[in-house]
């Protein structure tokens, strides 16, 4: 019997008791000593990101990871943790193509161990949501800046800054919430347009280079504790620096997040840059 099978895992009721009180805490995560180093530090949410293509395969973006990949990290931390919800990634290709071709799929991640599953796009994806909603799966969208879209974006860049994208943001933030989608990633979007999505919006909002405001904040694990090579995002904050240890530096995090100290006015960006 493992050590933690008397732990409950927190469900999305008890998260949205906790948002009720405090921010959410979300890291990603890809293993299980990491997994239960983030569990002992009070970390709310974990998220399997296809982020792994990059800093655990090595690629130069997350368009190579695979669905069996997700899965086989999925097991692992879910294993090593005992508290968090988890979230995990759909990576590229596992979910466009048909609603039916993203449910098959789910049910993959949710079977390795997820509790929810996390899709990219914007208002096109909201059948998607909708269908696996209604079979079970409950589902993150993501908004703003999404990685696997990175060739249609040109590269890595701020989303939403005209006029026009932002009201095309808006819409699809809204059709992604009442296609039934409980909690939504909203990445590298200007912190007034993000502010109005968090405040506008009734689902769970995660933001990473997004705004204070949203209900919780997420960051790939190797960026906040530093390691890596490569020029880092605005919204990246090294929490390993003067903390002494792993878990003090997730501690760390997480007690900024929680009292809503992180991000601060450094980590966002401003309605034009």
């Amino acid at each position: 019997m493992s050590s933690h099978s008397f732990t409950p895992r927190l469900t999305l009721a008890d998260l949205r008791k906790l948002a009720a009180t405090r921010k959410l805490a979300m890291l990603t995560c890809y293993d299980a000593a990491f997994a239960a180093t983030l569990d002992a530090a009070g970390v709310d949410i974990l998220l399997i990101g296809d982020s792994l293509g990059m800093v655990v395969q090595g690629h130069d973006s997350t368009l190579p990871v695979k669905l069996e990949h997700v899965a086989y990290h999925t097991a692992a931390v879910t294993r090593g943790s005992a508290r968090p919800w988890i979230v995990a990634d759909m990576p590229f290709g596992s979910f466009q193509a048909s609603p039916e071709q993203a449910y098959a799929n789910a049910v993959t991640l949710m079977q390795a161990g997820s509790q929810m599953v996390k899709i990219e796009g914007g208002e096109e994806m909201a059948p998607t949501v909708e269908f696996m909603v209604r079979r079970g799966i409950p589902v993150c969208a993501h908004v703003g800046l999404t990685p696997q879209h990175v060739n249609v974006f040109g590269g890595y860049k701020v989303q939403g800054r005209e006029a026009a994208a932002a009201e095309r943001l808006l819409a699809s933030a809204r059709a992604l919430q009442d296609a039934g989608a409980a909690m939504m990633v909203i990445e590298a979007t200007p912190e007034p347009l993000a502010r109005q999505l968090a405040e506008a919006l009734q689902l769970i909002t995660i933001g990473i280079g997004a705004s204070v405001a949203c209900t919780g904040q997420v960051l790939v694990l190797h960026d906040m504790l530093g390691a890596g090579t490569g020029r880092r995002p605005r919204f990246v904050r090294n929490f390993l620096q003067g903390a002494g240890s792993l878990e003090a530096a997730v501690r760390a995090y997480v007690d900024e997040v929680q009292a809503g100290r992180f991000p601060g006015p450094d980590h966002v960006y401003a309605a034009s840059g």
